[in-house]
C-alpha cells in the first residue's frame, strides 16, 4: 500500500478500520451469520478503483489485522484476501466495465472464492465443518455491493483520492 505518492492514502485507512469494526462489531446470536465480509467488500472496491496502489500486499496486510482481530489462524484471512486482491487487480478493467447485475456476481464469487480459502485452512487444521448458513454473509456481500460501491466512491470523489 503506497500512501506518500498520491493523495487520500489516510482515507483509504480510515475505510479498511471502519470495515475492521464493523467485523468485529457484536451482533446478537441470530445475525451473526448474517454479517456480510464487510474486509472483503471494501478490498474489492479499492482493487477496482485504485489497482497501482490497493493490491495483493495491501491484502496480505489487511487479512493479517484481520487474522489478529477475529483470533483466527495467523495467515488465514491474509491468504485468502491475497487472493481476493490478485484476481482484481488482473481483472480489474473488465469488472468495472461490467453491469451492475454482473458485478454482483463477480463480487459473489470473489467472496465464496474468500470463504473457499478460510474453510480449506479450518479443514486442513482440524476444525470441524460448518452449517449452510456459512455462506450467507457472501450472498448477503453479493446483494449489498451497489450500495458499498456507492458509498465508497463517493467517499473517494469527496476526499479527491487517487
Amino acid at each position: 500500500m503506497n500512501l506518500s505518492r498520491s493523495r487520500g492514502g489516510f482515507i483509504i485507512l480510515v475505510t479498511f478500520a471502519l470495515a475492521m469494526v464493523l467485523t468485529i462489531i457484536p451482533l446478537p446470536e441470530g445475525l451473526i451469520r448474517w454479517r456480510p465480509d464487510w474486509v472483503g467488500l471494501t478490498l474489492i472496491f479499492w482493487c477496482l478503483a485504485l489497482p497501482y496502489r490497493i493490491s495483493v500486499g495491501s491484502g496480505f496486510i489487511v487479512g493479517l489485522l484481520l487474522d489478529v482481530l477475529t483470533g483466527t489462524l495467523l495467515g488465514q484471512h491474509a491468504l485468502a484476501l491475497s487472493l481476493i486482491a490478485y484476481v482484481c487487480v488482473r481483472l480489474h478493467a473488465r469488472i468495472r466495465a461490467y453491469p451492475a447485475w454482473q458485478q454482483m456476481l463477480t463480487v459473489l464469487v470473489l467472496l465464496v472464492l474468500h470463504q473457499l480459502v478460510v474453510l480449506w485452512v479450518d479443514r486442513t487444521i482440524g476444525r470441524p465443518g460448518h452449517p449452510f448458513s456459512y455462506w450467507l454473509p457472501s450472498v448477503i456481500g453479493m446483494f449489498l455491493w451497489p450500495l458499498v460501491y456507492r458509498w465508497l466512491n463517493s467517499v473517494r470523489l469527496a476526499f479527491s483520492v487517487q
